[in-house]
């Protein structure tokens, strides 16, 4: 969440940079409001703590002076303005509860960076790649045989079952078979190792408790979303970030360890509660999908390096993988809650003619380390600073897998795959019906 402060000292600058995220001025202003009485009644508090403390140096010295009427009467009074610093207290609590709340329901403040705009077609594209393009080869024109969906190609090979996976756990929730499975595995297996180089391994548990998801921001605001097992209160982690941005939850670390990176491959799960119906044939919208996750801890000088090579990083696996692919600047409209600025890497799919998002790579500022208290001791001395924290995808497999589908189909019906992969399928580049 970002900082109460802010708004203390600037709440209309804070309001114009929400509002380009098309936050009404009311919410701020509620803030601020519910701040300042918090304040006032801490104030309160406060001084009805000095009293009460200052009636017991009163009535310790009465008894010492053996003065029975004046000890009657300090207890009397004493118990009196206890209730009241009592009822202060927590009423004051309920205030600063108050505050926090709202707090975590607003939005990170944009970057400066950050085009503006009030949805997604108000990105901006700031690049295009495709094989051959360094050589100068123009965009790919893709045949006849590419044009069919993954979802037609995954069942003439045998490799996608869509009914039977709705028949186990219902519709969005897709079963692979054979080469299918196999090439998800390898997908993973062919990230992880291009990125352990600067990338600690975690396996992370996968059902995580409620304040690691609010951590993030997924919670309160993206409930609806999520997976919540109520019987534990736990809830399936919608990506690795997850768990990954609170495994130092609660702790300081020191300048000299950052930057912190991470990656991990898990299982995600979402509702997709958004989705009413639209893309949700084969991969394109699913309930559960793997995917490889990047993710930093960094000072604010480092930052910028971080989403580069994050950003980089992604990037390469697409080109490795022959993919063509786009990357937009999303507009303050289009950001996530916790995010201050994202590149988003969009893959072409030709069976489905169009560009899917294959990862978000986002830079949070300490808006998550905010609420997950995550610091750093600077080297140069002084308090504690909050951490900044940054992650993508490197990749989310369920369109990876449709765009190697569809751009490797053959005019025979098989589907050619990347060299790069052959070494995670045990030297097996082609998918043939079985």
């Amino acid at each position: 969440m970002i900082d109460v402060r802010l708004i203390r000292e600037d709440a209309d600058a804070v309001a114009v940079a929400l509002g380009r995220r098309g936050v009404e001025r009311a919410e701020v202003e509620r803030v601020a409001t519910l701040d300042a009485t918090a304040r006032e009644l801490r104030g309160t508090q406060e001084t009805l703590r000095a009293q009460v403390k200052e009636l017991s140096r009163r009535f310790a010295e009465a008894q010492r002076e053996k003065q029975p009427d004046a000890v009657a009467s300090l207890r009397e009074e004493s118990r009196a303005l206890g209730d009241r610093e009592r009822e202060a207290g927590a009423a004051s609590d309920a205030a600063q509860a108050a505050v926090r709340d709202a707090l975590l329901m607003l939005p990170n403040l944009p970057s400066e960076e950050t085009p503006d705009g009030a949805g997604p077609e108000d990105n901006v594209e700031l690049r295009r790649w495709w094989p051959g393009m360094d050589d100068g080869r123009p965009a790919p024109e893709y045949g006849p045989h590419q044009r069919v969906p993954h979802w037609e190609v995954g069942e003439e090979l045998g490799i996608l079952d869509l009914e039977r996976g709705a028949r186990l756990s219902g519709s969005m929730f897709p079963l692979f078979r054979g080469m299918g499975s196999r090439l998800l595995r390898a997908l993973s297996a062919f990230a992880l190792a291009r990125h352990v180089d600067a990338y600690e391994e975690i396996r992370p548990p996968t059902l995580v408790l409620t304040e690691t998801m609010t951590a993030t921001g997924h919670l309160p605001r993206f409930s609806d979303e999520g997976y919540h097992i109520e019987r534990d209160d736990l809830w399936a982690i919608p990506t690795a970030e997850v768990p990954l941005t609170s495994l130092y939850r609660g702790e300081i670390l020191d300048e000299a360890a950052l930057p912190m990176r991470f990656c991990a491959v898990t299982a995600c799960y979402r509702r997709e509660a958004g989705a009413a119906g639209r893309d949700t044939r084969g991969l394109l919208r699913i309930h559960e999908f793997d995917k490889v996750e990047l993710m930093a801890y960094a000072t604010e000088a480092q930052a910028a390096s971080v989403h580069a090579d994050i950003t980089a990083r992604a990037e390469a696996i697409l080109q490795e993988l022959g993919l063509m692919y786009r990357v937009l600047d999303l507009c303050a409209g289009d950001l996530s809650a916790p995010s201050a600025r994202t590149l988003d890497l969009e893959v072409y799919l030709p069976g489905v003619d169009r560009f899917w998002e294959v990862s978000s790579v986002s830079w949070y500022r300490d808006y998550q380390a905010r609420r997950a208290n995550i610091r750093y001791r600077p080297s140069a001395g002084g308090p504690p600073v909050l951490v900044h924290t940054l992650n993508g995808s490197a990749l989310a497999w369920s369109r990876i897998w449709p765009a190697l589908v569809e751009t490797g189909r053959q005019p025979d019906g098989s589907v050619r795959l990347p060299e790069c992969l052959a070494p995670f399928l045990g030297g097996e580049t082609e998918i043939r019906p079985r």
